[in-house]
């Protein structure tokens, strides 16, 4: 992966030389600062105007719960991080591996290293608890739904079958519904490991930034198509299917979500619910598409393509099976995320697109701004 500026042309006519990089390709983090206050500030400005209170999701940032979570997962794998490589310079000699282990943190957990990444792990946060604010918003700015003409696609495209019960009688009920339920909740935990991880391991912290970037840009067009498509999903709308579910860990959270919206419609403001259902599109798809993605174009290791990839299918399987979602949900969930991938990259610098690589006209040493190798 390259980070790189744009070619001018020459003065002379010749070849093209790097121009100045943009602000954002020399500080890579800063559009998710951006990204975060204006998500922050729409939030703001939405809850004053229609008098709903902004409430911590998850709590996110409650006392001993997330925080806990979050400083602690950022902790284990820093260390990790500098053990695992201090280990592998001393050729896991103990006699030398303090040495190594202290050499690897001075020159790579640099203080600016530091800043970047708790600044881009703070923008995430704050990006997703307006997400889930905004989202909990919808039912009150968006009085509507399209859930009956997504049935009918649905149906239409199945010849008159609805997914979910087809996919029951394909696949059943018993084990495979267990399997799947825990490939669907693992989603939960998969994101904000993968974010602190991305910004954690990976050589260059530039590379983990346009992860991250990728996943606030996911919660942004995501939003975007809640409210271009209000929707609830098939389970919640079909009595039938839903009388059909087996008896998982994903039933009893659809049920618990289901209140929650009952509760936040009955009493918006006095509730304190935050409603979570969304169908269109299906955001499960395209945050764990543009991780899949990110991997196989930093050519990752081929064991977490595989493992990325195979997450991603069946995850897809799993929001059809559940009643989650409709199948046009998983498709617009495709896209949202590899067009994330594609703004992520434009937003911090990212010039490494397939065939599209900047090269210099004559080696030489690089001037001030020239690019920067991040590999993943």
């Amino acid at each position: 992966m390259r980070f790189t500026p744009p070619l001018s042309p020459s003065p002379a006519g010749g070849a093209p030389s790097p121009s100045r990089p943009s602000v954002l390709a020399r500080v890579p983090y800063l559009s998710g600062v951006v990204l975060a206050a204006a998500m922050g500030a729409l939030t703001v400005l939405i809850a004053e105007i229609t008098r709903l209170p902004i409430r911590d999701p998850d709590q996110v940032v409650a006392y001993r719960s997330r925080v806990f979570i979050i400083v602690t997962s950022i902790v284990v794998f820093v260390l990790l991080d500098v053990v695992v490589r201090g280990a592998i310079r001393a050729g896991w000699r103990p006699s030398r591996m303090g040495a190594e282990i202290a050499a690897v943190w001075r020159t790579r957990w640099t203080r600016r290293r530091l800043l970047v990444g708790l600044t881009t792990i703070l923008s995430f946060y704050v990006i997703y608890i307006a997400y889930r604010n905004l989202k909990s918003f919808l039912p009150v700015l968006r009085d509507v739904n399209f859930d009956g003409a997504l049935l009918d696609l649905d149906r239409a495209l199945l010849g008159g079958n609805d997914p979910a019960a087809l996919l029951h009688n394909i696949l059943g009920t018993g084990v495979a519904g267990h399997v799947l339920s825990s490939v669907y909740l693992l989603y939960l935990s998969f994101v904000p490991l993968s974010v602190v991880g991305a910004l954690a391991w990976t050589r260059k912290v530039a590379t983990g930034v346009w992860y991250v970037t990728a996943v606030n840009f996911n919660w942004v067009l995501g939003l975007l198509s809640y409210y271009l498509v209000p929707s609830l999903g098939p389970v919640f709308v079909d009595p039938l299917l839903a009388d059909q579910m087996p008896a998982t860990a994903v039933w009893n959270l659809q049920q618990i979500l289901l209140v929650d919206r009952l509760r936040f419609v009955d009493d918006p403001m006095g509730s304190g619910s935050i409603q979570s259902i969304a169908g269109f599109a299906s955001l499960h798809v395209s945050v764990l598409f543009s991780a899949a993605l990110i991997a196989s174009l930093l050519r990752a290791r081929a064991a977490l393509q595989i493992a990325l990839w195979s997450m991603l299918g069946l995850t897809m399987v799993a929001t059809i099976y559940f009643g989650w979602h409709y199948v046009v949900d998983d498709i617009a969930g495709l896209l949202i995320g590899g067009l994330s991938v594609y703004l992520a990259g434009l937003a911090t610098g990212w010039r490494g697109w397939p065939g599209k690589r900047a090269r210099a006209s004559s080696p030489g040493p690089a001037p001030p701004g020239a690019p920067v190798t991040a590999g993943g």
